[in-house]
């Protein structure tokens, strides 16, 4: 039997954190709150990292980001009233972008796409502008596309995000109340039209009900079989 060919491997930090570490060995971090309740133990103390991305200011996001940048000299991206705000906390490595732009990094091309959410930076007991939320497609050396959504609730077009970049793997919100839930999220599957799906920002406070169960139900067959459920710190290759 053939085997399948691989494109990466990912891990689920928790929230919408996750690593992704690429066939040629670039690690990303995108929303690295690593002290989430879900997080693995040793996930603060990660090492390695050549690129954070950050999809909107909220701290449940931003999370660790500035200790892990000076630690690992990892270069920053996210929006640019965001970049504006990070470069004031002391790093330097930052780049700042907006949407519908696009970034090359070492072989890896990053997209900013909308998102529909608010990105308010609630630093020291104050509420500071983020600009606006924002999600990424993340295209590989070798071409393997993945769209991490950010937080985010449906919106139409999330079909122009697919017939665009056609991603292969999307990580989508699904545990409601702050984000979309799974039928929303089950409808952005059919809009988006990828070959995996694996859901975030669920579980990690009660109030986050959704599961990927419920995705599933809410999926056609063929599409539900695409799901994919992962466990934090669990790191797995596709």
């Amino acid at each position: 039997m053939k085997s399948k060919k691989t494109h990466l491997k990912i891990t689920w930090l928790g929230h919408a954190a996750f690593l992704l570490e690429t066939l040629q060995g670039k690690r990303i971090l995108i929303d690295p709150w690593l002290e989430n309740p879900k997080a693995p133990a040793n996930a603060i103390g990660i090492q390695n990292i050549d690129l954070i991305l950050i999809t909107h200011g909220h701290s449940d996001h931003i999370g660790n980001t500035s200790a892990i940048a000076k630690r690992t000299n990892a270069k920053v991206i996210a929006i640019f009233e965001l970049y504006l705000h990070l470069m004031n906390l002391g790093l330097t490595n930052v780049q700042g972008m907006n949407k519908g732009g696009t970034l090359n990094h070492a072989g890896i091309k990053i997209t900013m796409v909308d998102a529909k959410h608010s990105s308010g930076v609630d630093h020291e007991a104050k509420v500071l502008t983020g600009g606006e939320a924002a999600g990424f497609v993340i295209e590989l050396e070798n071409g393997f596309k993945i769209y991490h959504a950010g937080d985010t609730s449906i919106f139409g077009d999330m079909k122009i995000i697919g017939e665009i970049y056609k991603p292969d793997l999307v990580l989508l919100p699904i545990g409601g109340v702050y984000t979309m839930g799974p039928e929303e999220a089950s409808y952005a599957c059919k809009l988006l039209k990828p070959k995996h799906i694996i859901g975030m920002h669920y579980g990690t406070f009660p109030i986050l009900t959704g599961t990927p169960d419920e995705l599933k139900k809410l999926l056609s067959k063929e599409m539900k079989n695409k799901v994919i459920e992962l466990t934090p710190g669990e790191m797995i290759t596709i």
